[in-house]
């Protein structure tokens, strides 16, 4: 099954930069989004498996959408991309219920190392709540 990344980020060519990265040999469908505000019904009309978002933009920053995410799901793992980090941002990050953080300039197997973590942990998630559930 083909795993569905979420990629979020104000800057156009940010997102076109993930999205080689993500589909560049690896079997990811990638959706992409500048606007923050879309990610809900985003999330309501197709299933993710994870989300990747910058953490500072207009209107919504990303610890905020951290929160909107946690309302629809609240498996759903979120790395947070930063130009601006800091340990303390990343603190509120995890702490708000993101998977990891991860700042800029970061380099493509970083990247791709922490998203197959994520997607690893999403998957045994998911197999874990399947074996919980009542037959």
């Amino acid at each position: 099954m083909t795993e569905r990344i979420l990629v979020v980020d104000d800057e156009p060519n940010m997102l076109r930069l993930l999205k080689t990265i993500l589909t560049d040999r690896t079997g990811y469908e990638v959706d992409t989004t500048n606007n923050p505000l879309e990610v809900s019904r985003m999330l309501q009309e197709k299933a993710y498996d994870l989300v990747i978002s910058d953490l500072k933009m207009p209107l919504v920053d990303g610890i905020e959408l951290i929160d909107i995410i946690r309302k629809l799901d609240a498996q759903l793992p979120i790395v947070i991309i930063t130009a601006y980090g800091t340990l303390e941002t990343a603190e509120e990050a995890v702490q708000k219920g993101a998977y990891d953080f991860i700042t800029k300039p970061f380099r493509k197997e970083a990247i791709l190392i922490t998203v197959k973590r994520a997607l690893e942990w999403r998957r045994m998630q998911q197999e874990l709540a399947a074996l919980k559930a009542p037959a």
